[in-house]
């Protein structure tokens, strides 16, 4: 039996292939699908904190600890860039970890009275 797929390709329509199993009466069918194999890297955003005159010093230490798991250290280096340029990248996400990480920065900041601001851009 001969089969015209002009018509079907005109209109997009992927054929079905219909296999006749001799043993059993049963129909298989397999549909040719197109895969992509192509994935994307979510695109990055950096999250930039920023100085302001009310917050202290050991505050930043704190929350570059807890909330961006930052070693002790290096919490200290960039509270001190904070302080001395008027903001710093603390880290670089993906976009929902760094609106969520800014959320709690956020949200941990005005519990305790400070005005603490974080930001994010695309990178």
């Amino acid at each position: 039996m001969k089969v015209d797929f002009s018509e079907l390709k005109r209109i997009n329509i992927l054929p079905i292939y219909i296999f006749y199993n001799s043993t059993k009466t049963q129909i298989t069918k397999k549909q040719k699908t197109k895969e992509k194999n192509k994935t994307k890297e979510p695109h990055q955003y950096k999250v930039i904190m920023h100085n302001d005159d009310v917050t202290t010093m050991d505050f930043v230490v704190v929350v570059l600890v807890n909330i961006f798991q930052k070693p002790h250290n290096e919490a200290v280096e960039l509270m001190l860039t904070i302080h001395n340029t008027g903001s710093a990248i603390v880290g670089i996400y993906s976009f929902d970890i760094a609106i969520s990480k800014i959320n709690q920065t956020h949200q941990f900041a005005r519990v305790n009275g400070f005005p603490l601001t974080c930001t994010y851009e695309k990178i």
